[in-house]
């Protein structure tokens, strides 16, 4: 199968223009969605290659999901592109009252084709008010599916099934992520919702990630190699629908199990998965799941306090050594924070 290595910006902004060619429905629009900067990219060109099916909008972010939800009814495929998540907590009386059950209150007469794009995660100061995630929010709510690509071929594969999807599905893309250069096919480009992906391989430990926490899962697993501990990272990629098959299959091979979600532990979705593996392979546990979170305070701004209320791949090992009962590693010469030393800025 052919492939190319492009960046996760340029995987989405392929996703985008290949559905618009492919269905004149298709539309994008939100705050800054035509200008200069095109939403880290990924939308820069469209509006010069679509003319009026790209446009930005005022602050307004119920209306602009109320909107899409008009025009999804009225058979258009409308893309709301958020470029901070936590102002989508303004648009939650649509969400939650209107988009989430409008499919289910019409007895099934009426589909929501709706995407809402919306940027998540840290980096240069983004603090309390601009790095939230919000996963276990949305997907708590009936009627809405929810997705977190990692890599380049899931960002392209994933919005494009949420594009044909028939009713809404919010896709939740970490800015620290752009500039992640993979491996994207180019056949089968869609990735199905609600399947998990099995990033890597191994047989002692199990350990599920969210979005940016496979990046230090995969670090983790790679530093644990040397000592002879094989960790087999699984993204979930889709909190909802969610895959619990191929964890369980994981779990049932290992015993052991760290959820690494890209959020706040408590009432999150690593309780979700944590309460799924009890429920289901508790007689194949051979010690209680572990979950890794955000530090339980508001984020804050500055590099040394970030480095501390996120966890890291540092954190990952010490907690596979606690479980496996293992001395610590020696990690000098190390390097950690790779990613954050690159993040040039939020736009």
């Amino acid at each position: 199968m052919k492939s190319r290595r492009i960046s996760y910006r340029d995987a989405i902004r392929e996703g985008l223009q290949e559905e618009m060619k492919r269905d004149k429905n298709v539309f994008i629009y939100g705050i800054d969605v035509a200008d200069f900067k095109g939403i880290f990219g990924s939308t820069i060109g469209l509006k010069e290659e679509f003319g009026d099916r790209v446009f930005s909008t005022p602050l307004c972010e119920d209306s602009l999901v109320g909107f899409g939800l008009g025009a999804a009814v009225s058979g258009l495929k409308p893309i709301n592109v958020h470029i901070r998540v936590d102002f989508l907590l303004l648009a939650m009386n649509q969400l939650a009252n209107m988009v989430s059950s409008f499919h289910y209150g019409s007895g099934g007469k009426l589909k929501v084709p709706l995407v809402i794009r919306a940027i998540i995660g840290k980096g240069w100061g983004q603090a309390y008010q601009h790095s939230k995630s919000l996963q276990s929010y949305f997907a708590h709510l009936p009627g809405l599916k929810v997705v977190m690509p990692t890599t380049p071929h899931d960002a392209k594969g994933l919005l494009i099934s949420a594009i044909r999807d028939e009713n809404p599905v919010i896709v939740l893309e970490h800015r620290m992520l752009y500039d992640v250069v993979d491996k994207v096919d180019d056949e089968n480009k869609l990735v199905p919702l609600g399947k998990a992906n099995v990033l890597r391989r191994g047989g002692d430990i199990t350990i599920v990630a969210t979005s940016y926490m496979n990046v230090e899962a995969i670090h983790a697993a790679n530093i644990l190699k040397k000592r002879g501990i094989s960790a087999e990272v699984v993204d979930a990629r889709s909190i909802y629908p969610f895959d619990s098959e191929t964890i369980l299959k994981s779990v049932e091979k290992t015993g052991h199990v760290i959820v690494a979600d890209y959020d706040w532990t408590f009432c999150g979705f690593s309780a979700e998965v944590a309460a799924i593996i009890s429920e289901k392979s508790f007689s194949s546990l051979k010690s209680p799941v572990k979950r890794l979170g955000f530090a339980f305070a508001p984020a804050p701004c500055t590099r040394p306090l970030e480095n501390l209320f996120y966890p890291n791949a540092e954190v990952i090992v010490r907690s596979v050594e606690e479980k496996l009962g293992l001395k610590s590693t020696n990690l000098k010469g190390e390097e950690f924070f790779t990613y954050e030393n690159k993040f040039r800025g939020p736009f």
